[in-house]
C-alpha cells in the first residue's frame, strides 16, 4: 500500500524521482501481486509541491506494468478525487485518463455507503476499461451490521463490480463480524475480495487472519518504516502469521525488502519525515472510540498543531491555562464520538471522517473559547447533513433538523449527481484562454477540473515556492541554532529562473513584511471582519462563483470570503449591511485566527 503507506503516516507523498527510483527494489521483493501507487490525495498533494501528478502517475505504474504486477489506485466515487462532488463528465473523464496512465484497479468508496454513487462509478470504470472494486466502508455502529454490508455487497455485484473490497479504513471492523461479511458475501458470488485495514486501534492481525479463514483472496500490507500506528500491518509478520495457519504465501525477497526500507527512510530524512508526527507511529487504543480512520490521522496530527497553537494564543490573551497535544485529542476524540451519531452514522472515510472530525474540533474550540456546541457548521458539512452528497446512513439529530430549520436550510433526497453540473466545457475555454495545453489523453485539462486552485497555484509556481518556504520553516525550527546565535529572517528560493524572497519567523512568531509590502496593504475604512479561524484565505471557493472586491456593496449573511482549514472551506459572511472598503490578504494566502480579513462600513 505505498500511497496510502504516506497518506497514512502525514501529509505529502514521495517526489517522482524517489517514486521511479523505489519500484524496481519493491518488484524485486517479490511478494505482492498489486501496488498502490495513486489515488485520492495523492494527486492533489503532488500539485502542492510544485509537482505535476500525471507525470507522475505514469512513471510509477510503468514498471509494475512491465513486472506483470496490478496497479490499483482509490477514488472517491462522487468526489473522484478530492474532497467535494464533481460532475457526471469530469467523473467519466477520470476513468479514461487514468487507465491511459496505466492504472488497472479503482478501487471505489463513498463514504455514505450510498449505493447510488459507487454503481455510477462502477459503470464508468468498466466502461473506461478498468477493473471496478466496490468497496464497503466498514465502521461499527448499531446501524453498520453484518447483514447491512452483506446486502450493500450484493447490490454492487448485481450492478456489475468485478471485485469487493472491505474497507476498514480506521481499523475498528471487529475480526469476527468481519470473517462473516467475508463468508456471506463468498455465499452469494465468488467473487474476488480485498481486505484493508489500518493497525491503529489493535484489531487488524487477528481481522486479518479471520477475513482469510473465511475466503478472502487479498490482503493489503504495508512494511517498515512506514507500517503499524496509524498505517497498515507489517508484510513480515503477516507471511508469516498466515503461513502458520496453513496458507500459501509467497516468499519476501529480504535483501530487496531491506532496499526499499533504506530508501523510505531516506525519503523521510530528505523532506517527508518534516510532516510526520510521530503520534502517527504508534497503535493507539484511544482510537476504538473515535473510528477515526488511519488514512485521515496523518493529516489530522500535522493540523492539530496549528489548531492547537492558535488555540492556545486566545487562551494566553484572555489569562486561560493551555491545553496540551493530549489534552486537545482527548477532547477531540470525545466530541466525535458525541457528533457522530447526531449528524447520521457517515462513514468515518475521506471526506466525511474529515467532516465529523472538523465539526467536532470546531466545537471542542468554541467551547473552550465559552461559545455553544454548532456555532460554526462548514458549507461541505451543511451538504453532508442534508443529503446533497448522498442519503447518510442512520436519522439526523432532532437538534440538528430543528438548528438546520432555524437557518432556512432544506433536505434533499434526490439522485445525488443531479446537484452537481457538468463543467469541462467551461474548463476548456479557460485553458484556451490561458494557453494551456489539455495534455495526453486530456489529463491536464482532468487535473485541472478535479484541483483548480492547486493546479492554478502549481502553475504559477505559488505551490511551490509556498512549500519550500515551509519545509525551510521546519528544518529551521528543528534546527534551530543556541539561543543567541543568529537566525535568518530571509530565505530565497529560485523557482523555474523565478525568484521568490520569502519572510522566516521562528515559533510563535510571525514574520514581520517589509515597508514596501506594509505600504501596500489596503487601509479601508469602517469596521474589521476578523478570521474566527487560521487557514488559507479564498475568494471563492470554485470557479463558478465572482470574488468580491472593494466597493462591493453586500447585505447581511452575505458570503465575503472563505477561510479553507482542515481540507473545509468556511464561508464567512457579513454580520450587517454595507460596503467592503478593504481586502486585505491575497488569494490563497494563510491567515490566523483574528487576522483582519476585511473591512466594511456600514450601509
Amino acid at each position: 500500500m505505498f500511497r496510502d503507506m504516506w497518506q497514512s503516516a502525514g501529509k505529502y507523498q514521495p517526489r517522482l524521482d524517489q517514486l521511479v527510483k523505489v519500484a524496481p527494489a519493491i518488484i524485486k521483493m517479490g511478494c505482492f501481486d498489486r501496488v498502490e501507487t495513486n489515488g485520492g490525495g495523492f494527486e492533489q498533494v503532488n500539485l502542492l509541491y510544485g509537482e505535476n501528478p500525471n507525470a507522475s502517475v505514469r512513471a510509477f505504474t510503468k514498471p509494475f506494468h512491465d513486472a506483470g504486477i496490478q496497479t490499483h489506485m482509490l477514488d472517491r466515487a462522487l468526489n473522484g478525487l478530492r474532497m467535494s462532488p464533481c460532475s457526471k463528465d469530469l467523473r467519466q473523464l477520470f476513468y479514461k485518463v487514468k487507465f491511459a496512465q496505466g492504472t488497472d484497479i479503482t478501487r471505489i468508496f463513498d463514504g455514505l455507503n450510498d449505493s447510488r454513487n459507487v454503481i455510477a462509478s462502477i459503470k464508468y470504470a468498466k466502461q473506461a476499461g478498468m477493473i471496478a472494486q466496490a468497496s464497503l466502508c466498514i465502521s461499527y455502529s448499531p446501524i453498520h451490521t453484518v447483514e447491512y454490508y452483506i446486502d450493500l455487497a450484493k447490490k454492487f455485484i448485481d450492478a456489475g463490480a468485478d471485485e469487493i473490497c472491505l474497507k476498514d479504513m480506521a481499523g475498528v471492523g471487529r475480526p469476527v463480524s468481519l470473517g462473516k461479511i467475508v463468508a456471506g458475501i463468498k455465499a452469494y458470488k465468488d467473487i474476488v475480495i480485498q481486505y484493508h485495514s489500518h493497525s491503529g486501534p489493535g484489531f487488524s492481525m487477528a481481522s486479518i487472519l479471520e477475513v482469510c479463514e473465511n475466503g478472502c483472496d487479498y490482503v493489503d500490507v504495508g512494511m517498515q518504516p512506514l507500517s503499524w500506528g496509524t498505517g497498515h500491518a507489517d508484510v513480515i509478520a503477516v507471511q508469516e502469521m498466515l503461513r502458520d495457519a496453513g496458507f500459501e504465501v509467497k516468499d519476501i525477497n529480504m535483501e530487496a525488502y531491506m532496499e526499499v526500507r533504506s530508501q523510505i527512510q531516506d525519503m523521510l530524512d530528505d523532506f517527508l519525515g518534516y510532516y510526520c508526527p510521530n503520534l502517527n507511529r504508534v497503535d493507539n487504543s484511544l482510537l476504538i472510540k473515535p473510528g477515526l480512520p488511519g488514512g485521515m490521522m496523518g493529516s489530522l496530527m500535522t493540523d492539530l498543531e496549528d489548531n492547537l497553537a492558535s488555540l492556545n494564543k486566545w487562551k494566553v490573551k484572555h489569562g486561560m491555562p493551555e491545553l496540551t497535544t493530549d489534552q486537545l485529542l482527548v477532547r477531540l476524540f470525545d466530541e466525535v464520538a458525541y457528533v457522530w451519531p447526531k449528524v447520521g452514522y457517515p462513514c468515518l472515510v475521506t471526506p466525511y471522517s474529515q467532516y465529523v472530525k472538523n465539526l467536532a474540533l470546531m466545537n471542542v474550540i468554541q467551547m473552550e473559547k465559552g461559545a455553544e456546541r454548532w456555532s460554526m457548521i462548514g458549507d461541505d458539512i451543511w451538504d453532508m447533513i442534508l443529503g446533497k452528497p448522498g442519503q447518510l446512513p442512520g436519522p439526523v439529530d432532532d437538534e440538528i433538523v430543528e438548528l438546520a430549520k432555524s437557518k432556512g436550510k432544506e433536505f434533499v433526497k434526490n439522485d445525488p449527481q443531479d446537484n452537481y453540473p457538468d463543467c469541462l466545457e467551461s474548463f476548456v475555454s479557460k485553458m484556451s484562454e490561458k494557453g494551456w495545453a489539455r495534455g495526453a489523453d486530456d489529463e491536464e485539462l482532468f487535473e485541472y477540473a478535479m484541483h483548480p486552485a492547486q493546479y492554478e497555484a502549481y502553475k504559477s509556481g505559488k505551490a511551490k515556492a509556498d512549500f519550500e518556504a515551509d519545509l525551510a520553516k521546519r528544518k529551521a525550527a528543528k534546527n534551530a541554532p543556541a539561543a543567541g546565535a543568529a537566525q535568518p529572517s530571509v530565505i530565497t528560493v529560485t523557482l523555474n529562473g523565478v525568484t521568490y524572497k520569502l519572510d522566516v519567523a521562528y515559533g510563535d512568531q510571525m514574520p514581520v513584511p517589509s515597508a514596501a509590502a506594509q505600504a501596500a496593504v489596503p487601509q479601508g475604512e469602517g469596521e474589521d471582519v476578523v478570521a474566527p479561524l487560521s487557514g488559507k484565505f479564498y475568494l471563492t471557493k470554485d470557479t463558478g462563483e465572482t470574488p468580491r472586491k472593494v466597493g462591493d456593496k453586500v447585505k447581511a449573511g452575505d458570503v465575503l470570503c472563505y477561510i479553507e482549514a482542515m481540507k473545509i472551506n468556511n464561508s464567512i459572511c457579513a454580520s450587517f449591511d454595507g460596503t467592503i472598503t478593504a481586502i486585505l490578504p491575497s488569494n490563497g494566502e494563510s491567515v490566523e485566527e483574528d487576522d483582519v480579513i476585511v473591512k466594511m462600513v456600514k450601509a
